[in-house]
């Protein structure tokens, strides 16, 4: 290729990314469906702006490697341990079954081979892990029942796709024989037990010294290097090299040096990613859709309700989840992913998948991964047509008088409920989340109730006309709003210890008597503050002065601001002027001490005040 022609391909390459993923990363659509948008842009189905999808294919596999190699530091021994129930248990029988009845269609109603269909099965089994937590982190749902369920199979189903692409290979050089072909298994035993045990020993003396270097650059080298040799190694053996670039990555998972490894592929990893997703654009058939839309339309709705039947009740019965979280899973997990790229391509390069037959299900794992953002935001909109109702009767109230409730138990609540238990201070806690609940009472927390402490009957059960102080720790702004304005009306002699998530949060709270709420992040900062102007060289007595005197600044501006909240232009010339006001107050603080400290230097004596 010469330099002309490199240039003009890697501009249309970078040029197609820069307009596609943003697109579809706006409209929430995840950055590997735009990837495979602008591969079939540029390649030859569309404008044929790229025609070498061969040499593209050749170089854009490294970026799979990388790919496998950072998924292994991920999984290290003790992070599969701590989740090593939801991992094993409900990925382990999603994979299985799945691959199983995916595999036994793709055998007797497709005609595949035996292999053909294990492989078949096997790849479609995988969903797509960059749309799952993609999804999950921008609903803010990752922490949820069903978020750490979906982590889970997401997790094992990255730990079943390594056998998987090692196994191609095998059943390929097999293909032709009657029996297995024992000396190619050995050999891969053989050859993993050596990368094992030679890494194990080695890779850590070879990054220990090369940190001792302070290079950036020849850390980031040592990396790729590692990665590419073993990469080569398990290659030259006839093993697949991205097995090779995953044992590398588990063996330096628990190693000091995992994140700063990471950071530095990260880069070379999504750009060259990105590079096989446009390279599997590019190869994509599309005139499939134009001539046989039924074959393909009919594909992807049967895997994503072969899929969905199947998670139902792994969802129900052995994660415990309820109808809508159940449903949120299927509809996150049903699609096909991108390992299933990688898979299918091996066994079309090794012929166990035809051509054709390859050429329809990447067509159609596109389609089901493009669907997958539009099924989420339906099935979002379905469930909040129905009223949310708990997922179990709230807790019957059993406790002496308390002189103190506490209405959320998330990490604010658990602090003040730890002190009043230490103090002997009788108090109930209300917390709204089933999950929080259980989990709490699993290290032994007592006089914890689920129930919503915004309900007027379970503040009466929790004896709420007896108590003295009512503690509004939850962590959403409505919700403890709606509790306060509740517990205001009903009880006026409780006084009301509210957290506040930002300004507005504190004057809507001030707006019905709630005195002087505690904003949630404000003083935690105003300690960060004082440490950096400590670190900066000023002593801690005028360090801590001007912090203090900042908080008494901050704290009559909110009052003075929580008259005037609702009006935009007032709220927003005020906050100007309390700007200028600091600086000034600091400026004239600045010049007292400079005084003071010439007339120490100069022997005055100092005045009383001084």
């Amino acid at each position: 290729m010469d330099s002309h022609h490199f240039l003009q391909t890697a501009v249309v390459f970078l040029l197609a990314t820069v307009i596609a993923v943003p697109l579809t990363k706006r409209f929430r659509l995840g950055a590997v469906l735009g990837y495979l948008i602008a591969g079939v842009a540029i390649g030859p189905q569309l404008l044929g702006l790229v025609s070498d999808t061969e040499g593209v294919a050749a170089i854009s596999g490294f970026g799979v490697v990388l790919m496998l190699f950072v998924i292994g530091m991920e999984l290290s021994p003790q992070r599969l341990w701590v989740m090593r129930r939801a991992v094993f248990g409900m990925g382990l029988l999603q994979v299985l079954s799945c691959s199983v009845a995916i595999g036994a269609a793709a055998y007797f109603l497709f005609g595949l081979s035996g292999k053909g269909a294990a492989v078949v099965g096997g790849s479609l089994a995988l969903s797509s892990t960059a749309f799952g937590l993609q999804i999950l982190a921008e609903r803010k749902e990752a922490g949820s029942a069903y978020g750490r369920q979906v982590f889970a199979i997401l997790l094992f189903q990255d730990l079943a796709a390594i056998p998987l692409i090692a196994a191609v290979p095998l059943l390929a050089s097999s293909a032709g024989a009657q029996s297995f072909d024992l000396p190619a298994l050995l050999r891969t035993v053989g050859v993993i037990v050596a990368v094992v045990v030679g890494g194990r020993y080695l890779l850590r003396p070879v990054f220990r010294f090369v940190a001792r270097a302070d290079s950036v650059e020849v850390f980031t080298a040592t990396a790729l290097l590692v990665v590419m040799g073993v990469a080569l190694l398990m290659e030259m053996a006839g093993v697949s090299a991205t097995l090779g670039a995953f044992l590398a990555g588990v063996l330096l998972a628990d190693s000091e040096y995992r994140h700063e490894i990471e950071s530095n592929i990260e880069p070379f990893k999504g750009l060259l990613l990105g590079l096989f997703f446009i390279s599997v654009g590019m190869s994509m058939d599309i005139s499939l859709l134009l001539h046989r839309p039924a074959l393909l339309l009919g594909l992807v709705a049967a895997l994503l309700l072969l899929k969905s039947l199947l998670l139902w009740p792994l969802g129900r019965l052995l994660g415990g989840l309820n109808r809508s979280d159940t449903l949120r899973l299927v509809v996150l997990l049903a699609c096909g992913g991108e390992f299933a790229f990688v898979v299918l391509k091996q066994a079309a390069d090794q012929r166990l998948v035809a051509t054709a037959q390859h050429d329809v299900l990447v067509l159609a794992l596109t389609l089901t991964m493009a669907l997958t953002p539009l099924l989420v935001v339906l099935a979002a909109k379905a469930l909040n047509v129905k009223p949310k109702k708990p997922v179990r009767e709230f807790d019957t109230i059993e406790a002496d008088t308390p002189r103190v409730i506490i209405a959320g138990f998330g990490r604010v609540g658990q602090i003040i409920a730890r002190v009043l238990r230490a103090q002997n201070i009788p108090f109930v806690a209300l917390e709204h989340s089933a999950d929080q609940v259980d989990q709490s009472r699993r290290f032994g927390s007592v006089n914890l109730f689920f129930g919503d402490p915004a309900r007027p009957e379970l503040l009466r059960a929790a004896q709420a006309d007896k108590a003295e102080v009512f503690v509004l720790a939850t962590d959403d702004p409505e919700a403890n709003v709606r509790t306060a304005r509740l517990v205001r009306r009903q009880y006026p002699h409780l006084k009301i210890i509210a957290r506040a998530r930002n300004r507005q949060h504190v004057f809507r709270l001030m707006d019905m008597g709630v005195e002087e709420p505690v904003r949630e992040t404000f003083h935690s900062s105003l300690k960060m503050t004082r440490k950096t102007l400590e670190a900066l060289g000023l002593p801690h007595e005028l360090a801590a002065d001007r912090v203090e005197r900042f908080r008494r600044y901050d704290e009559d501006l909110l009052k003075k601001q929580a008259l005037v909240y609702d009006d935009e232009t007032k709220l927003i010339q005020s906050t100007r002027e309390a700007m200028i006001d600091l600086q000034r107050l600091f400026e004239a603080d600045a010049e007292r001490s400079a005084e003071r400290e010439r007339q120490r230097d100069a022997g005055v004596p100092l005045a009383d005040g001084d």
